[in-house]
């Protein structure tokens, strides 16, 4: 197992009626900004009880952050921080929210130039934040008890990360009856988000980190087993607890401690939803099985532990579990409604090479847990997901 530093310093209220009690936990005085996306917070009522357990304290509002939350949209809400003299960030919401208020927080307070520039440095020279916290109503990201944030720019097509110890939300409430509303695309979306987050930290080479591989393990199982039940269940709320608990824990830091991470994936995926509005899910569903195929040899040992443990393939030859193995995955996420090939969602590939060239101007020129995923790997493994 590799040395590793592991802080995880989110607070989280999880369980039914939660929300009652986040009031408890923001301090006393403090200036609040609740931020939220397209509205559904006030049709599903949470809103609502968000606002009851603030009642009497300043409280302002700013909506509308996209499911890919652009700069242009949230350099709007740090105006609204600055004058008001905000001291405290609410994101109510799913993952986009929360990273967009992430950034909301650190641009807020940043000096250093131009608060694009956190996205260019991936947050090396954010130094301040103001505060904030979370009411998670979608599980996908685990962005709730993170560090990090997706951001786009709809001027130039870019969608890019940083990560900051600023960015850590304080406390975040996980009620999962707030998940009951959602369509069907976005709790399949949430699912698929979560397992290619575990299969990110745990598919790539071993390294004795057993802990860590039988977390990942029972993340990859649970959401297997509760993904459709989610699906055709919508109000049972053990599989929607279970769900979102396995989100959380799939991206908090625990399952990638002391472990080899690949993340070409997520990489990949960017571009294609920066260039054609993909949902990000959608993205990942469609690379993940093609950086599998392509990467085979490189990552045989944990394919065939994969196929063993967790599809439990264990008869024929390695290279049949494997390939077998790949195509549960795939199997996987076609049955939670994400189809896995570009021809699927209208895309015959001729974009290919300036998905490739916005990888090069965004320096992911050496991808995966070896860096030896070049800009011509990643453009077979987009031309094979075709």
């Amino acid at each position: 197992m590799n040395n590793f530093s592991l802080n995880t310093p989110t607070k989280i209220l999880f369980g039914k009626g939660q929300i009652a009690n986040l009031g408890k936990e923001i301090p006393a005085g403090a200036r609040i900004l609740i931020t939220y996306g397209g509205g559904s917070i006030k049709k599903n009522g949470v809103l609502e009880q968000v606002r009851k357990a603030l009642e009497g304290r300043p409280v302002f509002e700013f909506g509308g952050i996209e499911p890919n939350p652009t700069y242009e949209t949230l350099m709007k809400a740090v105006e609204v921080v600055k004058a008001e003299q905000i001291d405290f960030l609410l994101a109510v919401g799913g993952g986009s929210v929360a990273d967009g208020t992430k950034f909301i927080g650190v641009a807020a307070t940043y000096t250093a130039g131009d608060p694009w520039d956190i996205l260019l440095t991936r947050g090396a020279k954010v130094t301040s934040g103001v505060p904030l916290a979370a009411v998670l109503t979608l599980p996908a990201t685990g962005s709730e008890s993170n560090n990090g944030a997706v951001i786009s720019r709809a001027a130039t097509g870019d969608k890019l990360a940083f990560f900051s110890p600023f960015s850590y939300p304080t406390f975040a409430v996980l009620d999962p009856v707030t998940t009951y509303t959602l369509p069907p695309r976005q709790i399949a979306n949430g699912v698929v988000d979560a397992f290619v987050h575990t299969v990110e930290q745990y598919l790539t080479y071993p390294v004795e980190g057993r802990v860590q591989d039988r977390f990942s393990e029972g993340l990859l199982l649970t959401l297997i087993e509760e993904g459709p039940r989610a699906l055709a269940e919508p109000e049972n709320y053990d599989v929607r607890a279970n769900v979102m608990w396995s989100a959380t824990l799939a991206l908090n830091g625990l399952i990638g401690a002391g472990v080899p991470q690949d993340w070409a994936t997520h990489m990949i995926g960017h571009e294609l939803t920066a260039m054609h509005g993909l949902d990000h899910a959608q993205t990942l569903a469609i690379v993940l099985p093609s950086v599998l195929e392509y990467k085979r040899e490189q990552k045989r040992a944990k394919l065939l532990q994969y196929a063993e443990r967790v599809w439990n393939l264990r008869d024929g030859s390695e290279d049949e579990r494997i390939a077998a193995a790949i195509q549960a995955t795939r199997d996987f996420f076609e049955k939670m409604g994400n189809p896995t090939r570009l021809s699927a969602y209208g895309i015959d590939g001729s974009t290919i090479p300036a998905l490739v060239e916005k990888l090069k101007e965004h320096g992911c020129t050496a991808l995966g847990e070896h860096q030896d995923i070049t800009l011509a790997d990643s453009q077979r493994i987009l031309e094979a997901a075709r």
